[in-house]
């Protein structure tokens, strides 16, 4: 028997206000609050069924998952951790390697420049002009990159994986 496929997809938090004074309390701007349903819909079009969301502490992050979830079938198990904000390229990877084996399709909710990072860091090969397109878009509010990759979680290192969709609000 082969390895088993993972599929993680990477959802960065939609468009936030610049009012507040702290960072990690921003809220999503009206222009967040409709782009973040969008993506949950092209989530729901996908077809994951997500065994575990991981999801940064920030309230613009909270708020995009929020409204991305209504769009899906199912509710998905969601955990938010504090070392998704501001995380630095190792620090997504140690989350990538935490992950239990009995989560087959993850979600990241989380920031940039660290989605983008780890998105470019991980695809080995991708679909037609996929990473071409992430790359040159720099994976703004709302986008989603999906890879995916055979084996374990902990066994994930660059260039494992095949980015095999990538969407964006704007096309």
């Amino acid at each position: 028997m082969g390895e088993k496929t993972r599929r993680v997809a990477l959802l960065r938090h939609s468009t936030a206000n610049w009012s507040h004074d702290v960072d990690h309390e921003r809220q999503l701007s009206e222009r967040g609050r409709e782009q973040a349903p969008v993506a949950g819909r092209w989530l729901a079009r996908s077809g994951l069924d997500f065994d575990l969301v991981l999801s940064s502490t920030a309230v613009r992050c909270r708020e995009t998952w929020g409204l991305a979830e209504r769009e899906l079938s199912a509710p998905s198990r969601t955990v938010f951790d504090e070392r998704l904000y501001e995380a630095a390229p190792g620090d997504l990877v140690a989350l990538l390697h935490e992950t239990d084996d009995d989560v087959d399709d993850l979600l990241i909710v989380g920031h940039n420049p660290g989605l983008h990072w780890l998105a470019d860091a991980l695809t080995g090969e991708a679909d037609g002009d996929l990473l071409t397109r992430l790359n040159l878009s720099g994976f703004p509010a709302s986008s989603v990159a999906l890879l995916t990759f055979e084996g374990p979680w902990h066994d994930v290192e660059h260039g494992v994986g095949r980015l095999v969709a990538y969407w964006t609000p704007s096309g």
